[in-house]
């Protein structure tokens, strides 16, 4: 087992460097604060695993800020920026507003300035805890590049970039593809609905008045169609869960999909289209290989557009640009 162990992080290790020699990601490295904090890794994970032991359901809004960070202008802690009078940041986009665990950053962020004062970026912190809470909560431990720099920017208007609930498979072929990501990977990131919940206000469209011809959506079980219409009847904020196990990183979201109990749009056409279809299938028989397609397309995502250099900062208050 160790031996395997050791194969496959230097798999990972490879595959981290072709990835950033793609991407033009020169400063990130894996030892990138062992000289000056060396204790960032310990103080994240420490932080996030406390928080988690008191609210285990935080483990997937932190795996999902991370997701919508790096698509939204790169990895740059952008999503963590709060609103002025003068800007609307991204995290009070509709798209976000079901994001949780900010203050979970901010402790971490107040530790590693106690240890190291003006060295962890707040980006790094983002993807460190992300990577943490998946761990957690039993999913894969994956090591990731460090260096990222803290973006200048956050506006709401650049949450178009997040792909909605509505689209199909085509649409998000075209989105994740834009990014750089082949279909596995789409499927395999879309596995990280296996923790967490969504709103009543991002699925609510499945369940009256679908279209023309149906009114429930065709594609979505009959019965399971019913639980979340009675969840939804107290309102637009009530919460689902994307499967039965949402504060356990499984493979029981892929199941879901194939039992027509995908929550989303944006889920269930997995299922729904051929091209995507098989590779479900194989997630929802092989555990083990979805984890190991999941972190590494996890490593490949956290490598988008990378803050370098004079290109960023590092934020005293992840809330704030300097």
């Amino acid at each position: 087992m160790m031996v395997i162990s050791h194969l496959l992080e230097l798999v990972l290790l490879v595959e981290v460097i072709v990835y950033g020699a793609t991407l033009k990601v020169e400063a990130l490295s894996m030892g990138y604060y062992a000289m000056q904090c060396p204790m960032a890794d310990i103080i994240v994970r420490n932080t996030v695993n406390g928080a988690l032991r008191k609210d285990p359901t935080l483990s997937g809004p932190l795996l999902r800020m991370h997701f919508h960070d790096c698509f939204v202008e790169g990895c740059d802690g952008s999503i963590l920026i709060d609103s002025t009078k003068d800007n609307k940041a991204e995290k009070d986009s509709p798209a976000n507003l079901s994001l949780r665990g900010y203050e979970v950053i901010d402790q971490a962020k107040k530790g590693l300035e106690n240890q190291c004062p003006g060295v962890v970026s707040c980006a790094d912190i983002l993807a460190m805890a992300a990577r943490d809470a998946v761990f957690w909560a039993g999913g894969p431990f994956y090591e990731i590049p460090k260096g990222r720099k803290d973006g200048r920017r956050s506006k709401i208007e650049d949450t178009v970039n997040l792909p909605p609930p509505f689209f199909n498979s085509s649409d998000l072929i075209n989105m994740f593809g834009k990014h750089g990501f082949n279909v596995q990977e789409l499927v395999a990131l879309s596995g990280g609905h296996t923790l967490g919940v969504a709103r009543c206000s991002s699925f609510k469209n499945r369940l009256s008045k679908f279209d023309s011809t149906h009114d429930v959506d065709p594609t979505l079980d009959s019965s399971f169609a019913k639980t979340l219409s009675k969840t939804c009847s107290a309102g637009d904020n009530e919460e689902a869960s994307f499967d039965p196990t949402r504060t356990t990183f499984d493979n029981a979201y892929y199941n879901a999909l194939r039992s027509g109990s995908g929550l989303l749009t944006s889920d269930q056409t997995l299922y729904v289209t051929p091209r995507t279809r098989a590779i479900v299938n194989a997630y929802a028989m092989n555990p083990a290989l979805f984890f190991l397609d999941f972190q590494q397309a996890m490593i490949k995502m956290g490598l988008l557009e990378v803050k370098e250099d004079d290109g960023g900062e590092i934020r005293q208050d992840c809330r704030r640009i300097n």
